[in-house]
């Protein structure tokens, strides 16, 4: 069967069950290790995060056909490991303590949960998605940061609102980037240039429109979608 990609944007609290609390029924869906995080968080922190993660739950029962219930978490951490006592990481699922055909990925900007679904992937292939918000995007030393010499040349005389959309632009093509391999940022965002599709000789990588994702016209998205070996 061939592989098909999901996208789709959930609004700020859209999702049943996001509560401030840990007690309504629906939070029953999610799993030790990820009740065990939401706890430590403020409340709005916590908020935001159990709604990401009921929706991705949802999102991947839905794609596969099963009942969210029967989904087990089963994040992996290149520095932390894999199992269901992980919280964070690249996101996948288990069904009766099997894999899922499935790949994952999760973002968050303004409220907005993102979510991709990578339905029968093929071998090899890996997925990541980013949402941004450019108003985050406007503080000092962001272009030191962030961006390579080649993109701080791209970005050259803007200004204002299209400066901090063109800075967002390029962050979420490195965030999806790097979700995609796994390393998060362990790799320094001014060392990769992702101004083409092309990154380090592998092609997959574009913006996302809002009409693809249902996000709101000020955020910006991106999605890498590639075979790696």
């Amino acid at each position: 069967m061939a592989s098909h990609l999901v996208v789709r944007a959930c609004p700020p609290f859209g999702v049943r069950g996001a509560v401030s609390g840990l007690e309504h029924d629906s939070l029953a869906l999610l799993d030790g290790a990820e009740l065990e995080r939401a706890r430590a968080m403020t409340p709005r922190t916590r908020q935001n995060f159990l709604a990401g993660r009921l929706a991705q739950r949802r999102f991947a029962a839905g794609l596969l056909g099963v009942q969210a219930s029967d989904l087990t978490a089963w994040y992996s951490c290149p520095r932390c490991g894999t199992g269901a006592d992980i919280s964070h990481g690249k996101p996948a699922y288990l069904l009766r303590g099997e894999a899922v055909p499935l790949l994952l990925s999760l973002s968050r900007a303004a409220g907005w949960t993102l979510l991709a679904g990578l339905v029968d992937p093929d071998p090899g292939q890996r997925l990541g998605i980013d949402v941004e918000d450019p108003a985050r995007a406007d503080f000092d030393g962001f272009d030191d940061v962030v961006l390579t010499a080649a993109e701080q040349l791209h970005l050259a005389g803007l200004g204002g609102i299209s400066l901090l959309r063109g800075r967002a632009r390029l962050w979420a093509r490195k965030e999806a980037w790097l979700k995609m391999l796994g390393t998060g940022l362990q790799t320094a965002p001014d060392t990769l240039d992702v101004l083409g599709t092309n990154v380090d000789g592998h092609a997959g990588l574009r913006d996302l429109t809002p009409a693809e994702t249902g996000l709101p016209a000020d955020l910006v998205a991106a999605i890498a979608v590639a075979v790696l070996p």
